[in-house]
């Protein structure tokens, strides 16, 4: 039997090689890119926020934003009704990067997918969706430090401090 893990291991390094490659020529590093996407759904996110909907660690998101900063992509600003949060918002290059990233990203999603049948994109994204909850949500998770006990209100206890980010 082949190990799947090297295979995901593989797959994961050339994607995100290309996607580096890709998206570098709109002024978008890797990781960015969803970044963007979230914001150009909802823009106004703090990073916490970001971070839950893309499963991924505040600092992170934060880290990420300090480079999407300095690109020019977004700028930081305090939260109306709390001055402790930070929001990202879009700046125009960051809003004019939309669908030439977009169009990327599809090109290079049709690129990785090209000798496979529908029905086989179709049972890969439905397997990678399956894959990726068991890990998030399963038995091991949070002894693997994903999912941090959660407090009263059922978020997170740390999520409120991350919003600060």
């Amino acid at each position: 039997m082949t190990d799947l893990l090297a295979l995901f291991t593989q797959a994961a390094k050339l994607l995100r090689e290309a996607a580096d490659e890709t998206m570098s020529r709109h002024g978008v590093r890797v990781g960015q890119h969803i970044v963007l996407a979230v914001l150009w759904d909802q823009d106004g996110l703090t990073p916490g926020e970001i971070a839950r909907h893309l499963g991924a660690a505040t600092p992170t998101i934060v880290n990420t934003a300090t480079r999407m900063e300095e690109a020019g992509l977004v700028v930081r600003r305090p939260d109306p009704a709390d001055a402790r949060l930070v929001r990202l918002h879009l700046t125009e290059r960051g809003r004019a990067a939309r669908e030439p990233v977009r169009d990327a990203r599809a090109a290079l999603e049709r690129q990785a997918t090209a000798t496979l049948t529908a029905a086989e994109r179709d049972h890969l994204r439905s397997a990678l969706v399956k894959i990726i909850a068991q890990l998030r949500d399963g038995p091991s998770a949070e002894a693997r430090g994903w999912r941090p006990a959660a407090g009263r209100d059922g978020r997170p206890r740390s999520a409120e401090a991350e919003d600060r980010g």
